[in-house]
């Protein structure tokens, strides 16, 4: 039950920060608790419930720390669960770009609603708005929209966190004036962006 978690870049601690997810499961299906930390050095237990998640979003104060989490599999055949893991690193490898230095997703998905106001299909996906608006191969400095699956930002070898920033800024300011949608980083950023 939890072979969707291999191949997503990052660490657990991030997963369960911003729910992350992929082929059609999210971390919050398999949750069965976590342990956190505040800035104070304070110790709690927390239950999925109080964290609130819905689509790669967790309602958790900033200075919380994870520290450990406890997840809920499925005993199933070794011989299965083996299948199925390559059958998902298999896909990976067709789509998305897995050799490059990349944060996963760049974008996270449009709700529906969010679709709907700007007059676009309701099952369009950020890459395919990434696509839309030219974001394909797109480059600023260093930092470049994957040609592969274009909602992957990776970094050329010599990106900066600011050609990084204006990549995406840019992509997310092209969606905005080309289709009146704001795009929402997925890529949980750290510190504030300044033009």
């Amino acid at each position: 039950g939890l072979e969707f978690l291999s191949g997503i870049p990052g660490t657990l601690g991030g997963a369960l920060r911003m729910n992350a997810g992929a082929y059609g499961s999210e971390i919050k299906d398999v949750l069965i608790g976590v342990n956190a930390i505040t800035r104070a050095g304070h110790e709690i237990r927390i239950v999925p419930e109080d964290l609130k998640m819905s689509y790669r979003h967790t309602e958790l104060p900033e200075e919380m720390i994870f520290t450990s989490a406890i997840l809920k599999g499925v005993a199933e055949d070794y011989d299965t669960v083996k299948t199925r893991i390559t059958e998902i690193k298999k896909k990976r490898n067709e789509t998305q770009p897995i050799r490059e230095s990349t944060g996963g997703s760049t974008f996270a998905n449009p709700a529906p609603s969010e679709l709907r106001r700007a007059g676009l299909p309701e099952d369009m996906r950020a890459w395919q708005i990434v696509e839309k608006v030219g974001g394909r191969g797109l480059r600023v400095g260093g930092a470049q929209m994957s040609e592969k699956h274009c909602n992957f930002m990776i970094n050329t070898g010599d990106a900066t966190a600011s050609d990084l920033e204006m990549l995406g800024e840019e992509i997310r300011a092209r969606a905005l004036h080309d289709l009146g949608l704001t795009l929402h980083w997925e890529i949980q950023r750290i510190g504030e962006y300044k033009k």
